[in-house]
């Protein structure tokens, strides 16, 4: 009986190959099983796994997805893989002309509408609220160019072409990551151009005006039937506590947000509905609880609400890590605690200055209980 030799070296290519699929198998279940905000799976390399990979290798990203339109029908995109040294080499140039073309609200807007599905001009016109069928064409004539739209004929409806959908998909997905970052921007606006919230010259910006604008908040939760009693604290390093016992601010992630309500409350700048607003004397816009934390070195939200205690803390209006369960209570109502940037606030808190203030609000609204402490 003759033995065939064995080929070593095409046993070890297809060993090779096997191991290289396991491997691709298990990124994918890791990416596949991620929590959001929470770190992927990791398997830490030894040193020889290590010596294996290229030095410019700086790793890969792994995905695919699908999704059925208004139609039903089915939009499937194979896993795909791209280097990540690929991405950072990328022309900047071309990328910058795809996001300066998307970047506009109403083109964007136009997209996301024809992702749902098909449909005409006038159809987007009432959707959209754009008025006049003139401004649509503005920009589909854009989006047409660019090969980010197809129209059926002269006149017919709209589509996004196939193979742009899973794009799109993916940059919307990359967006809704990076939503928080325009709330910081504008925070970091709002630093840089104090004056238009505080209508002073820059060397007597008042620190009390932020007191005032969150007391607003407590007035807002009294006059609504829920707060009675508010405790101000001025503490040695010149931060301050307001305390009601109003209902706390919700604590519920926003539909299609990964934030909470409350982390909008103090993050979104245009988000007033959300929070009152006090105007300082000549200042150009209100003050609302965004506007206190963007001006604020630091800041922390404790809220007691459903049988539990919540905080957060904020540094010059960026959340240092989430809303956080830290206790359980009976009571209901939110604390702000608060510490005015001293590169913008020179002026000192003075209790006498507090004292009118609480007194002019005690007046307006004399069951509410408002008690000034001094550490």
């Amino acid at each position: 009986m003759m033995v065939s030799p064995r080929n070593v070296e095409a046993e070890l290519d297809v060993l090779k190959a096997q191991l290289e699929e396991v491997h691709q198998l298990v990124r994918r279940i890791a990416s596949d099983g991620a929590v959001p905000g929470q770190r992927a799976f990791e398997m830490p390399l030894t040193q020889s796994a290590h010596q294996s990979y290229d030095r410019e290798d700086l790793g890969e990203l792994n995905y695919s997805g699908s999704y059925y339109n208004s139609t039903n029908e089915l939009y499937h995109l194979p896993p795909c893989q791209r280097r990540v040294s690929q991405l950072l080499t990328l022309d900047s140039d071309k990328a910058a002309k795809v996001l300066g073309a998307l970047g506009h609200k109403q083109r964007l807007e136009i997209l996301i509408s024809l992702l749902q599905g098909p449909q005409t001009g006038p159809q987007l016109v009432e959707r959209l609220h754009m008025g006049t069928t003139g401004q649509l064409y503005h920009h589909t004539k854009a989006l047409l160019g660019a090969d980010l739209l197809v129209q059926e004929e002269r006149g017919g409806a709209y589509s996004v072409p196939k193979h742009r959908i899973m794009p799109l998909l993916l940059l919307l997905s990359a967006a809704t990551d990076l939503n928080n970052a325009s709330d910081y921007m504008e925070m970091a606006e709002a630093r840089s151009n104090a004056g238009t919230y505080l209508g002073a010259p820059e060397d007597e910006y008042d620190p009390h005006l932020l007191i005032h604008a969150v007391l607003e908040n407590c007035i807002q939760e009294h006059q609504a039937g829920y707060c009675t009693e508010v405790n101000l604290f001025v503490h040695q390093d010149s931060s301050v506590t307001i305390a009601d016992n109003g209902r706390g601010i919700p604590v519920n992630v926003l539909p299609g947000h990964d934030v909470t309500q409350a982390q909008s409350v103090l993050t979104d700048m245009g988000r007033f509905s959300r929070s009152a607003s006090f105007t300082a004397p000549g200042g150009e816009q209100g003050i609302s609880m965004a506007v206190v934390n963007a001006l604020s070195s630091t800041l922390s939200v404790e809220i007691r609400r459903e049988g539990r205690v919540f905080r957060q803390d904020y540094k010059q209006g960026i959340p240092q890590g989430r809303l956080r369960t830290i206790g359980i209570t009976q009571d209901t109502g939110t604390s702000i605690t608060f510490l005015p940037d001293n590169k913008l606030f020179r002026l000192p808190i003075e209790y006498d200055i507090l004292a009118t203030q609480i007194n002019i609000i005690n007046e307006a609204h004399p069951d509410l209980n408002i008690r000034i402490h001094h550490e």
